[in-house]
């Protein structure tokens, strides 16, 4: 059962076209022995945002600090620290940073599809 501290994880630019001051963290995955769901943690600078996409996969989000939006879509959901969100598969979606510090949030997905039962890459597509 492994036990690390976040902050020992490395933190990667996230560099899908469409992203903006978002870095994540992959805190929990199959390398850790996960066998249904990995852990990520993101953070986005003030002013930052994550890229606008679509997945056949849904998200569990918990918001850790600072405020922002959730785009589903054309609507905008306030988030502020301590909100859940769930983000449905294939729903059009963004995080966008609203205040004037870093966005942190825990994100949680499948690795694999529930349709298609295809793998989920760490960039967000399907393999």
């Amino acid at each position: 059962m492994p036990v690390n501290h976040y902050e020992t994880v490395t933190q990667e630019t996230v560099d899908m076209e469409g992203a903006e001051g978002c870095q994540v963290r992959w805190l929990i995955g199959q390398g850790d022995g996960a066998p249904h769901f990995a852990m990520r943690q993101y953070e986005v600078a003030r002013g930052g945002f994550t890229p606008r996409h679509q997945h056949p996969y849904e998200h569990e989000v918990f918001i850790l600090e600072g405020q922002g939006v959730l785009l589903e879509g054309a609507v905008e959901q306030p988030l502020h620290a301590g909100d859940v969100a769930f983000v449905a598969p294939n729903e059009l979606h963004q995080f966008r940073n609203t205040g004037e510090t870093p966005l942190k949030f825990l994100c949680l997905i499948p690795h694999v599809t529930t349709d298609s039962g295809n793998a989920v890459s760490r960039d967000c597509t399907v393999e």
